[in-house]
């Protein structure tokens, strides 16, 4: 608790933040060398304040920050223009940010995995994308549609039992199919399966990893033909529906099948090239593959992501990252903590008490809740019942014709 004693909440979260990466790449792209107000380093703490905070629009950031000192005290600046934050937006290559990134999910890995690996037999890596949909005024580099632009946001994320945390995220315009970044985005390590939708099927990449011992498994495509090499028993309680080793066409290497429903009872059908995983396994792992769903709109809804700051290709994905940076100093802070509530509990905490000592912050958190009222008090009924009982036994059966009662003393009144 001493290390708490001084430091507030906000600076205690982006603690991680590695200051001699951000001073390495600063110095490299020269991106402070004649700056005295707005460096990289304050830019980056503003930013994860206006995360933090909510705050829609470079106006907003620009506002609070002349409004409130205690912003001011936390970045080191007391205030600075809606049009310098735009120029910094721009100017910071998204890369910087991406290296920074990076290397939090480095940190994330490198604390979470030994404690999770040991609790299941596969970490399943999922992997998928979201669309942010954007007017086409102002986004021409990104044209998705003919009336508007957008971009995608490639992930891969990590699931261990129920924790899911970024393993790789790519930010790019919309139109390029999924399937061209699962090279980036597939784990080769032998104690992972690479979990993916029919987004990414191409059957060249599929053999390729069979052949190099890649794990994975998806779903396969309404129209795609599969040949059955052979049928495999199905237990007749089971939701799976068929089980077999088949072989896909124009593919070299034979996959497991698994038919099952959704729960609406629609047919899923999925393949999967580890040998070890049974046809229950592998509908399991297939499902959960939601979950990086869910991370996708945990995101959306509780980050700033959708309203965007610039309007450039580079301002757009250093706000992907700056959003995808809040999101890992969160999780690393709760796990410092130990903090047993969910993710969104921890971000509403920080939120909350951004500028409280460390020390208050702790003992808040983890203070028991107060009763409000005594409650409703229980009756020891079956005590009532063995000491009348006991009483009668012995004789003492007068007061018994007595109608008073103070059930809370737990005594008979006899007048």
């Amino acid at each position: 608790m001493d290390n708490h004693t001084i430091k507030t909440v906000f600076k205690e979260y982006i603690h991680p933040l590695d200051l001699k990466i951000i001073q390495t790449m600063t110095a490299i792209t020269g991106l402070d060398k004649y700056v005295k107000k707005l460096d990289t380093l304050t830019f980056i703490n503003l930013l994860i304040y206006a995360q933090l905070k909510k705050l829609s629009s470079l106006k907003e950031i620009s506002n609070a920050l002349s409004r409130k000192k205690t912003v001011q005290r936390l970045v080191g600046i007391d205030s600075i223009s809606k049009s310098q934050l735009s120029r910094k937006n721009r100017e910071i290559p998204h890369e910087t940010l991406g290296v920074i990134l990076r290397h939090l999910i480095q940190k994330i890995h490198l604390i979470l995995g030994p404690v999770k690996a040991e609790k299941v037999l596969d970490k399943l890596n999922l992997i998928d994308s979201s669309t942010i949909s954007m007017c086409l005024s102002g986004y021409e580099w990104a044209v998705f549609r003919e009336t508007k632009s957008g971009i995608k946001i490639h992930t891969s994320v990590l699931l261990c039992e129920e924790d899911v945390y970024p393993n790789k995220i790519i930010p790019t315009p919309a139109r390029p199919a999924d399937e061209t970044k699962l090279n980036a985005l597939i784990m080769p390590d032998e104690d992972v399966l690479n979990v993916f939708d029919r987004g990414y099927f191409n059957f060249k990449k599929f053999d390729a990893y069979s052949e190099e011992g890649i794990k994975f498994a998806t779903r396969l495509k309404t129209n795609t033909k599969v040949h059955v090499i052979e049928d495999l028993p199905v237990e007749d309680a089971s939701p799976i529906t068929k089980h077999a080793i088949v072989k896909i066409v124009n593919m070299k290497n034979y996959l497991q099948f698994v038919e099952t429903s959704d729960s609406e009872g629609n047919k899923i059908r999925i393949v999967c090239n580890d040998a070890s995983q049974s046809a229950a396994e592998i509908s399991d792992i297939y499902r959960n593959r939601w979950k990086i769903e869910l991370f996708f709109k945990w995101i959306k809804q509780h980050l700033v992501i959708k309203k965007l700051y610039g309007k450039s290709e580079n301002a757009v994905y250093n706000q992907i990252y700056l959003a995808m940076i809040v999101f890992c100093l969160t999780l690393l802070i709760k796990h410092k903590l130990g903090f047993k509530g969910t993710l969104l509990e921890m971000l509403d905490w920080i939120r909350d008490c951004y500028d409280h000592k460390m020390s208050t912050f702790v003992l808040e958190i983890f203070k028991e809740p107060e009763r409000s009222s005594s409650g409703r008090r229980r009756q020891k009924h079956r005590q009532i019942f063995e000491e009348t009982l006991a009483q009668y036994e012995l004789g003492d059966v007068l007061h018994l014709d007595d109608l008073t009662y103070d059930p809370n003393g737990l005594m008979y009144i006899i007048f």
